[in-house]
Parts: structure tokens; sequence; C-alpha cells
């Protein structure tokens, strides 16, 4: 039986706070649901969110010999003029993934540059080059003529992007999280997704403080082995102060998801102080660059071979990344952006571990 997730919760019967999550601390494995998670945090933990907002975009497509494609439109690539919101979505370069359109799963591997892609109400896109090398056949730098406004022409034209373990369609609401307020993210910042506005007080009544950042995520079907792209993010000037406040004080940096992990993690120094900051991460996590910052995560669950996995290893360590996805196998938790969630609580510096895969 296949563990993906194949559509939102909510069509399941449950809360978007009723996912199951396991919590793997140093002390074993527990099943509990999303919605106590207050249970598991302390007085003085802090909580970091991202308020990045998923675009509709996934856009039919027209080759010019005729052959349709699904266009992924990932990231722009165009500076930022200085003061320009960054959750401008405007023409210009973007990077791009083309995809077959019959289920959205099968990679164009024959474009070439030059090549344009009409897309609805007269837009169009043509192909630069590769990215991220000349050799590279997935992604694409493309110039993508809308009108000017691609935000408007995506509300009209576009839909979320999604892969052939959704089979059925859903809104774009089903893709945003509570927290969601610029919109930027080609594919959703998942972790965030169960939070409810019941649980946000829940988690302020207990004593948890919750602070922003702003990650706007990429394509994230990436082949197995490959880094995950650059993104653009801010830390803001209060966040940075309260996560220095926060480890000072010895509580726990968690974040809700690794995109928030990417971003705190970007804007912080070799002794692990952070500083507000906003541009482009190609930060990646991992044995090298294990984490200084994020004691703490909230993560979905991914493929085995995913790049993701070598960020939760540098916050929460082998081990324990290991018996939980052990656990969560054989439990039977859903996979990917509509599935279960797990709290990852490695062991404070120091201390010994104690977790040896067993559950409770």
């Amino acid at each position: 039986m296949s563990l993906a997730a194949s559509r939102p919760p909510e069509e399941r019967g449950l809360g978007r706070d009723g996912v199951r999550l396991l919590v793997a601390t140093p002390d074993g494995l527990v099943h509990a649901r999303f919605r106590d998670l207050p249970r598991f945090l302390s007085a003085g933990d802090l909580m970091v969110v991202n308020t990045s907002a998923t675009i509709a975009a996934a856009v039919d497509g027209r080759r010019g010999d005729g052959r349709q494609v699904v266009v992924h439109l990932s990231t722009p690539l165009a500076e930022e003029a200085p003061g320009k919101a960054q959750e401008t979505l405007a023409d210009g370069t973007w990077l791009v993934e083309l995809r077959e359109r019959s289920a959205a799963t099968g990679r164009v591997t024959d474009a070439a540059p030059g090549q344009t892609v009409a897309l609805p109400a007269g837009a169009s896109l043509t192909l630069l080059r590769p990215y991220p090398q000349p050799t590279a056949t997935r992604m694409w730098e493309a110039c993508v003529a809308a009108g000017g406004d691609l935000g408007a022409f995506l509300a009209r034209h576009g839909r979320p992007i999604r892969y052939s373990y959704v089979p059925d369609p859903w809104p774009l609401a089903a893709y945003q999280s509570v927290f969601a307020r610029s919109p930027g993210s080609a594919e959703m910042p998942s972790a965030g997704r169960p939070f409810t506005p019941g649980l946000v007080t829940d988690l302020m009544v207990a004593g948890v403080v919750i602070a922003p950042i702003t990650l706007h995520a990429g394509v994230a079907s990436l082949d197995a082995g490959e880094p995950p792209l650059p993104e653009r993010f801010t830390v803001p000037e209060p966040t940075a102060q309260l996560v220095n406040l926060t480890r000072a004080a010895g509580r726990r940096v968690v974040a809700a998801g690794t995109t928030c992990t990417r971003a705190l993690e970007s804007a912080a120094d070799a002794e692990g102080m952070v500083q507000a900051s906003r541009g482009w991460t190609d930060l990646v996590l991992g044995a090298d660059r294990p984490a200084r910052v994020v004691d703490g995560l909230i993560t979905g669950w991914h493929d085995p071979d995913a790049s993701h996995l070598a960020l939760l290893r540098a916050v929460a360590g082998q081990k324990l990344v290991r018996a939980a996805y052990r656990e969560a196998e054989e439990a039977g938790y859903l996979w990917h952006e509509f599935g279960d969630s797990c709290l990852l609580l490695p062991p404070r510096p120091g201390a010994t571990p104690a977790i040896d895969g067993g559950a409770t």
C-alpha cells in the first residue's frame, strides 16, 4: 500500500491539526496528533514559521511542434530593485521546469535554447539556457512574457503544482498555511500546513513564542542527489533578536520546516548568532555544515533519497532521523504535503542520546 497522501486530510475526515505527529526525542518515540504539539515544547521555546504563500505556479503550455506541456514556474531570477516588494511577481527571467502534460510526472528532456512555449491568453516563455550548467536537462532559465503582471496571470490561468500521487486537483487554498502572507513559493512550505488558529493560540498560552521568516520555496521535485535550488529569503530583525535571546536563555529554537531552517541557518554566523538578512541563499546543510541555530524541527515525511534528509540529519543527527523514519514506515505514516508530521527534538549539546528506535 502506498504511503503517499493523495488528498488533504480535511477530505479524509480530519482537521488540519488532526494529522499524526511522531515525536522523536532522546528518550524515545511518541505517537501523537499534531494538535498535541504544545505538550512537547516548553515555555520560552521559540517556534519559527514561514510566511511565504504558495502561488499557482503550474500553467499549461504548447511547444512549437504542437506538443502540450505543463510549465512549473519555480523562481524569478531578476535582481530585485531597492525597495521593491519581495512578493512582487512580474515578467522577466524565471527558473522553470517543463513536464509532460499527461500527469506532470515525466520531465521534458529534449528542449533546446531558443524554443518558445505558448501560454494561455497570448503569453509565452522562451527558453534561454539550461540550469545550472549547460548539460542540465531539467531546469531552464526562461524569459516569461505575460503582460507585465505575472501574479494576475497566474491567478487566472495557473494552478498549484501537483504530482501523480495527488490524482485530483485541489484549490490553491488547500496549499496555503495559516501563516501565508507573501506570495512566492512554487511549492507549499508544507510543514506549516497542519497549524490552525486554535493551535497557534494554544502554543502562545503555553508560553511558546512564535516568530516569522519568509523563504520562497522553489520547485522541490529534485532528482536523487541534486542539491536544493537557491531561494529568496528574509529574516527580519525582531526574529533575529528573538532567536539570539532564546538561545542565550537555554531554550529551543524550533523551525517549522526545512524552509525555516535554511533561512535561519543562512542568517547565522560561525558562532550561531543570527543577523537580520535578506537576499538569496544557496546554503546546503549536511555533514559538512551542521545546524548552528536550529535545535528542533517540524517536518513532513520525504522520499529516502530527497535532499531534505541531509538537512534533517544536520539538525537532529543521523541516528534520530533513521529511527524516526523506520518507526514512521512501520506505523504507516503518510508522506508528502498532505501527509503526517514529525517533531525532531535532538539531544541538547553535551547530552547523551537515549534513542534506540523503540516506540512509546
